[in-house]
């Protein structure tokens, strides 16, 4: 299919909003079905990016305009520009159909769950996906910047008004470890414009700054090193506590618990990988230098979170909480994949972006099942449910297996290339993260026989329902997708690894700036 000269990403990005319109014009008892045919739609159109996308470096489906100029300098041309600029590269390619299919996974689980403001529900979560959709696909900084925070908005409402008992606290919590990332990351913006205004000042290569990253790159080598220091710590500094990095993860365990099932399906599965895409997109791409001298400091503090969430994993009782910080652990992984530098370790961090969304995002729908029978998510009240619900426990066994990095599933190629490439760069980080893939093991097959094994000696679970017809819907497109990775790994590594190597090249052929550090 020739999709010249289609908007395709527009479409993609917009259509949600549009739904959200719509769904909030339809009558209440229509708004999950009206959610449900925008979100699908959606996921069609984006395996139409899948079939039409080249393995090769570079972007592809760029849609370009002129957004915001001001400024008018001598020549008459704007000193200041901002773009309506998008695109996909390797990078944020598989993220667009991830995010596409878990949030039309999400607002299919929830029609079952949600029983009070399902109009404004239901438009929030389309909200949010285009939010997100916009965050994987702009390539004019000011555009991603607003993007990231228009995430925020409805995010904000699903966990405070759908929320658990402690909502409140877990929203404002999160809203305001964000909302001090983002901070940084506008003061850092706005910095580059001064110093780019400058820059084409004395050069004479332009009459002033674009935010697109064309320009962005052709300038931030030449900032001073103690200034290049300083923005990429602004943007790391955001994106380490959208990630989380530790030590800023302690918002993430309160707003997962306190979502509902979808929010904490899409917090998990996506909302996480926008602060690994950031380092990616913008920190390593914008100042490798600096990437490369801070590596080491963030590879530590990934290793200190693997083996942090890991611990705390362990000592949880709440199913939810448990889920919560392994996600802790999980993406530890990928920063440490990321700051290893290697062709090894970003491809398998861009991989295990995607696992990690299937697999987190599998484990929280499942934990919403079990919840909505049982009412509970104490690990202790369970035991033997396997004898009384065998198609559940297959899920789970399988989704565990798969995010433990069994051999076979999609887990384990993702960890595989991270451990590798972290083994490259400094054999130690990889011996301290093997430590890590242990303990995953440990407390997920502790989590496991706790609540399949056993006696089945507590009435309530006696009387437990296996999974319905459509739940099994809704979870055999994630277990499929884990079985396909982890056997055809290479089709979802071709289209990345171009990509990654450039981005490789490009750390390892820029200048290092003198001075950088003490």
């Amino acid at each position: 299919m020739d999709m010249t000269g289609v908007p395709i990403l527009s479409i993609l990005i917009f259509l949600p909003l549009f739904g959200a319109l719509v769904t909030a014009l339809f009558p209440r008892e229509y708004a999950p079905r009206v959610a449900l045919a925008f979100a699908v739609l959606n996921f069609l159109l984006s395996l139409l990016v899948i079939a039409e996308f080249s393995p090769i470096a570079g972007y592809q489906f760029v849609e370009r305009a002129n957004w915001i100029s001001a400024f008018p300098g001598q020549t008459g041309e704007p000193q200041f520009l901002i773009e309506y600029y998008l695109g996909l590269d390797g990078i944020s390619f598989w993220l667009i159909p991830l995010t596409t299919l878990l949030t039309a996974i999400a607002i299919w689980f929830s029609s079952d769950s949600i029983r009070e403001r399902e109009k404004e529900y239901y438009a929030f979560m389309l909200v949010l996906e285009t939010g997100m959709l916009g965050v994987f696909a702009a390539l004019d900084l000011f555009l991603f910047f607003v993007f990231w925070e228009a995430v925020l908005i409805p995010m904000y409402f699903l966990i405070g008004v759908w929320g658990g008992s402690r909502r409140i606290y877990a929203t404002v919590k999160f809203i305001l470890y964000t909302m001090a990332g983002s901070a940084f990351m506008l003061a850092a913006i706005i910095a580059l414009g001064i110093f780019g205004l400058s820059f084409g000042a004395t050069t004479g290569q332009a009459s002033g700054l674009a935010y697109n990253l064309d320009w962005l790159q052709s300038f931030t080598p030449f900032l001073p090193p103690n200034v290049q220091l300083l923005m990429f710590l602004a943007f790391a500094g955001a994106f380490a506590i959208k990630v989380p990095l530790f030590p800023f993860h302690t918002w993430l365990p309160d707003a997962h618990v306190q979502a509902p099932t979808a929010g904490s399906v899409i917090l998990a599965g996506i909302l996480l990988k926008m602060g690994t895409y950031g380092y990616l997109r913008f920190a390593l791409t914008l100042f490798p230098g600096p990437a490369r001298q801070l590596a080491p400091i963030f590879a530590i503090l990934a290793i200190i979170g693997i083996l942090y969430g890991a611990w705390v994993a362990y000592a949880q009782r709440d199913i939810k909480s448990l889920v919560a910080y392994s996600s802790v652990a999980h993406m530890g992984f990928i920063i440490l994949g990321i700051f290893a530098l290697n062709t090894q370790g970003l491809s398998g961090g861009v991989l295990q972006m995607v696992n990690h969304g299937l697999s987190t995002g599998a484990l929280f729908l499942l934990v919403g099942m079990i919840y909505e029978r049982r009412h509970t998510r104490d690990i202790d009240a369970f035991g033997g449910i396997w004898k009384v619900m065998p198609i559940f426990a297959g899920f789970f066994l399988l989704t565990m297996l798969g995010s433990v990095g069994m051999p076979g599933l999609n887990g384990f190629v993702g960890e595989f290339l991270m451990l590798l490439g972290a083994y490259i760069a400094n054999p130690t980080w990889a011996a301290f993260a093997t430590f890590g893939v242990v303990l995953a093991a440990v407390y997920l097959l502790r989590l496991f026989n706790k609540m399949f094994f056993g006696p089945l000696d507590k009435p309530e679970n006696r009387a437990l329902l296996d999974l319905t017809r459509k739940e099994i819907a809704i979870l055999v497109p994630l277990a499929a997708l884990m079985i396909l990775i982890g056997f055809a790994p290479d089709l979802f590594l071709a289209p990345i690894e171009p990509t990654v190597e450039a981005l490789v090249q490009t750390l390892q052929t820029a200048p290092a700036p003198t001075g950088l550090l003490p």
